[in-house]
């Protein structure tokens, strides 16, 4: 038995955890996932064998350290003193979660993250900052995003010089040619066979860690300690990575699909980040885990009986919980948060517990949907749509093992993230349903997979404002962000409604008066 085991409370779920532990030594199943072996997950190696590139990347990633360190002096010398990392999803939630947890080191430069189309978020962005000492990093793995696209395209007419322009991307992106094309400072081109959500310990997010001066030693070493630990058999009680993604797939397989994080606040801004690696990862086939992070802790009431509790870090007692009968697991809590082991325990933990639901963890069948909506929507040149629902009839479909998502076109403001909380911790706590809160359109590139490949459990409000008199203008294309963020809500609104699903659409006012 694993520490996690021992300091854990699984109750009924342990006998099904550790049939699967055994099944899995049974079947070879960890050292299949080393050797790279597709069939763990599907009879076809599309989408898998091309995605595995995350299991020995930090191997390869040791190897640029030198690089990477030089890159940053570079950068120093040239007198920047903060970087505007351009992204989504992927290329964006490390990058944000190493800023907020590692800090800017003594020999580093604050880093920003600009991952929303809102046009008062880019002008804010753009106002607190002094552009002449700002590197711009524009990172997509697919060279082809049209948010960091457009975002490129804004502060390249305000600047204008290669030299201000750092690119993540793969090789032969079209954002690749791109940035040779123009001269930028320098273009980092990630191993190919890491897909977006598995890419914190790649160049995606050692280039932002990098510019913030923080630790390779701590952030590789860690990473190294638990790849390391996840070659052990899962059975053995020492690969507790395995024996996460274990629980969380048997937990979703028995109707414990709310995987809930309860973080401490140093480790507040991780959940972000777990949440799109787990929902993408998991959320088709009509099955999926549903990552609840953010929400107040409450007491067993407030509870339906299909969460599973996760603790990371320093956090209060949850007794009540377990003898509510909600397994718990805690993750270790001793010492500050080391973010390379998280990274890659929670990387393995998902990817076995694709094994364990019978998915492939490594595509995103239907992220496509929203977007090939979203690009009809503004060659239609509207942005209206009659099937404006009923917020209080939608929440009045909400039953038992439901969860109700909010998904936010709006400025990504304090004030508003305050508003939306408020909203979403009434509605868990009057229909006892798991919340989350996304904004848009960066939960898009999140748990847009789920919503829309995941069971049929959602229950979706977007939150939507008017375009702001001050919109700002995509240089070289026919719209502006006003419409390109309003053409993304209404796109999404319209692909969750071509699937069935229980949407409606509401102002925060609208959506205040509906509670």
């Amino acid at each position: 038995m694993n520490r996690l085991e021992q300091e854990s409370s699984l109750g009924a779920l342990s006998g099904a955890v550790e049939e699967r532990a055994s099944a899995a030594e049974r079947d070879d199943i960890v050292a299949r996932m080393w050797r790279k072996d597709h069939t763990v997950w599907k009879p076809s190696p599309a989408e898998i064998s091309d995605r595995l590139g995350w299991l020995d990347v930090v191997d390869a990633m040791r190897d640029r350290v030198v690089d990477l360190i030089a890159f940053r002096n570079g950068v120093l010398t040239a007198g920047f003193t903060h970087a505007l990392l351009l992204g989504m999803g992927g290329s964006s939630l490390a990058p944000e979660v190493m800023r907020r947890v590692l800090g800017v080191g003594p020999e580093g430069i604050d880093l920003r993250v600009l991952d929303t189309t809102h046009p008062g978020a880019i002008r804010a962005a753009e106002r607190s900052l002094d552009l002449d000492h700002t590197l711009f990093i524009v990172a997509s793995k697919s060279g082809g995003t049209i948010e960091t696209l457009s975002h490129l395209a804004y502060f390249w007419e305000k600047v204008g010089r290669g030299e201000r322009f750092v690119a993540i991307t793969d090789p032969g992106s079209p954002l690749e040619e791109l940035a040779r094309a123009r001269g930028f400072r320098a273009v980092f081109a990630n191993p190919p066979d890491i897909g977006g959500r598995y890419s914190a310990l790649s160049l995606f997010g050692l280039v932002p860690a990098a510019l913030l001066g923080a630790s390779f030693e701590d952030l590789l070493g860690a990473a190294t300690e638990a790849a390391g630990a996840a070659h052990a058999p899962v059975s053995k009680g020492e690969n507790q990575a395995a024996w996460l993604g274990a629980v969380m797939g048997e937990a979703a397989a028995r109707g414990r699909d709310k995987l809930t994080l309860v973080l401490s606040p140093e480790a507040s801004s991780f959940g972000a980040w777990v949440e799109q690696l787990i929902a993408e990862s998991t959320g088709k086939q009509g099955l999926g885990i549903l990552p609840v992070t953010g929400e107040d802790l409450g007491p067993a009431s407030v509870y339906g009986d299909d969460r599973l509790f996760v603790t990371l870090g320093e956090i209060g007692d949850l007794a009540d919980l377990a003898a509510a009968g909600h397994p718990i697991v805690r993750l270790d809590a001793n010492g500050p948060l080391r973010l390379g082991r998280e990274f890659y325990r929670w990387e393995f933990a998902t990817a076995f517990a694709g094994y364990v639901l019978g998915i492939n963890p490594f595509d995103q069948p239907n992220v496509a949907e929203a977007k090939q909506a979203t690009g009809d929507i503004l060659k239609e040149g509207t942005q209206s749509d009659d099937d404006r629902a009923d917020v209080a009839g939608v929440l009045n479909s909400v039953g038992a093992g439901d969860y109700v998502a909010l998904l936010a076109f709006v400025e990504p403001s304090a004030a508003n993230v305050r508003a939306l909380h408020r909203a979403r911790m009434r509605i868990r706590d009057r229909f006892r349903v798991a919340t989350t809160v996304g904004f848009g359109p960066r939960y898009l590139h999140s748990t847009g997979q789920l919503h829309k490949g995941g069971p049929d459990s959602g229950v979706f409000i977007q939150v939507t404002d008017d375009i702001p008199p001050d919109d700002l203008d995509v240089p070289g294309a026919p719209y502006t962000f006003g419409r390109l963020i309003e053409a993304q809500a209404l796109g999404d609104f319209r692909s969750l409604r071509a699937r069935g699903r229980r949407v409606a659409r509401a102002t925060l006012s609208e959506l205040d008066a509906a509670l």
